[in-house]
Parts: C-alpha cells; sequence; structure tokens
C-alpha cells in the first residue's frame, strides 16, 4: 500500500467531522473518496496534505508516518494535491506555471522569496514543454493561464503536479465546472496517468460517471464515517450508499 489512513478524527469545535476514518491506497490504483456533501471529504485530503492537523490517528505513505509533516515534506516525499477552487497562477503561463510545479517540490519558499521566473535552463523548459504535450496543452504554453477555459485551467493543475515528480496525486474535485467534453477529456489523462506513468491517485469528486468509470476501489464517507468501501458496481449496489448518498431511486 502506498497511503494508509488509520484511526483518524477530526473535530472543529462541538463539530465531528471524521471518526475513525480507516482505509488504505494500494500503489497504482486510482482510488476514489466519495460521500454527500458534509462528509469529511474535503477535510480528509487536507488532513492528508498536510493543511489541516488530525486529532487523533496517523497517515502513513510509502511506508513512513508523515504525521506532522509540513505539505512541503510530504511533496518532497512524492505527494502531490490539487483544490476543489482552482489554483493556477494566473498571471503566469501555463509553462511558467508547470515549472512552478517543479520548484515546488525541491526549491521550499521559491515562490514566498519573489524569485522570478528567469534564467531557466533549457532541460527544465524542455521537461516542462514534454508534459505540457502529455496533458494535451502544448498549443497553450505560452498563454497567460487566466485566459484558460475552466476545463484547461483542471488540466494545467494535473500538469503542474506531474512536474513534481509526485507517486501519488491527490485530486479535490477535478472536475468542478467542467463540461461532458471536458470532464471525458480529463478522465482520459487521469488514466492515462495512471495507466502510463504508474502513478496512484486518490480523487474526491461528485461526478458519479467519472468516479465509477476510472476508479478501481472507492471508499464512501458519511457523516464523517466509513460507510462502504469496494469496487464500482458493489458500490452502486450497496444499500447503505444508494440512502446515504446516490438516492433510493
Amino acid at each position: 500500500m502506498i497511503l494508509e489512513i488509520i484511526n483518524i478524527s477530526k473535530n472543529f469545535g462541538g463539530v465531528t467531522a471524521l471518526k475513525d476514518v480507516n482505509f488504505s491506497v494500494k500503489k497504482g490504483d486510482i482510488h476514489a473518496l466519495i460521500g454527500p456533501n458534509g462528509a469529511g471529504k474535503t477535510t480528509l485530503m487536507n488532513i492528508i496534505s498536510g493543511i489541516e492537523k488530525m486529532d487523533k490517528g496517523d497517515i502513513v505513505f510509502k511506508g513512513i508516518s508523515i504525521k506532522g509533516k509540513s505539505p512541503h515534506k510530504r511533496a518532497e516525499m512524492g505527494m502531490a494535491r490539487t483544490f476543489q477552487h482552482l489554483e493556477v497562477f494566473g498571471n503566469l503561463t501555463v509553462t511558467e506555471n508547470i515549472i512552478v510545479g517543479m520548484y515546488l517540490k525541491n526549491q521550499k519558499g521559491f515562490l514566498s522569496s519573489g524569485i522570478m521566473l528567469r534564467g531557466i535552463n533549457k532541460e527544465i523548459i524542455d521537461r516542462s514543454l514534454s508534459i505540457l504535450e502529455y496533458i494535451n496543452l502544448s498549443h497553450r504554453k505560452d498563454e497567460v493561464a487566466k485566459n484558460l477555459p475552466v476545463g484547461e485551467q483542471r488540466l494545467l493543475e494535473v500538469g503542474r503536479a506531474l512536474a513534481t515528480e509526485a507517486e501519488l496525486i491527490l485530486l479535490d474535485e477535478p472536475a468542478a465546472g467542467l463540461n461532458m467534453r471536458e470532464t471525458k477529456n480529463l478522465s482520459h489523462v487521469i488514466q492515462k496517468i495512471r495507466d502510463e506513468k504508474g502513478i496512484t491517485i486518490l480523487i474526491v469528486d461528485h461526478d458519479m460517471e467519472l468516479v465509477m468509470g476510472i476508479s478501481d476501489i472507492i471508499t464512501v464517507l458519511n457523516f464523517g464515517e466509513v460507510i462502504a468501501e469496494g469496487k464500482p458496481l458493489m458500490i452502486q449496489k450497496n444499500p447503505d450508499v444508494i440512502s446515504a448518498y446516490l438516492g433510493e431511486d
């Protein structure tokens, strides 16, 4: 297993966001985390990536406990994250966004230091262009990121995660705001990353067609607790999931 979530609990005041959450992510899988609004999905993603602290439990990544490690240290170990709300660097070009991803892994404080993207060597630029070609964005390489359609900005975030040389990518609502064509393109890119690069994906999304179509395993949260886990067909037929999330009909 590349990631183990062990008895994680989190409270916000008197509200229980997560309660004794346990599951494991197998290396090379696309593992989905689903559940209704307020189920605790984003809170758990924040804890895994180091943005939030857990009240109880542990996270083991590649056999090592990462409890207490900063998001930067987790990135150095091979974990990358995209967010529900777009986090591209809007005033940078598409290529520069990818280059930033490369520095985020190894250069702590790169952005906060105010260093401009200049003097980048040809090897880094070539690698950035290769990533853009891989995610079908090479034709946008010189455009300012904020001018891209939402679907392409989502792909750019995935490309930036790839630039960190991550072994595990956390995707938080990557299909949010996308139309059917953009979602289909996104699903192809996610599957290609797993199939060709062997990168493990942990994805949270409300688009059930996307989730059911690409996932190897699905874990279902409801009110902060795991209520089911299994392959997509099993989850679709699970009465607890139908009642809590998919609806009785």
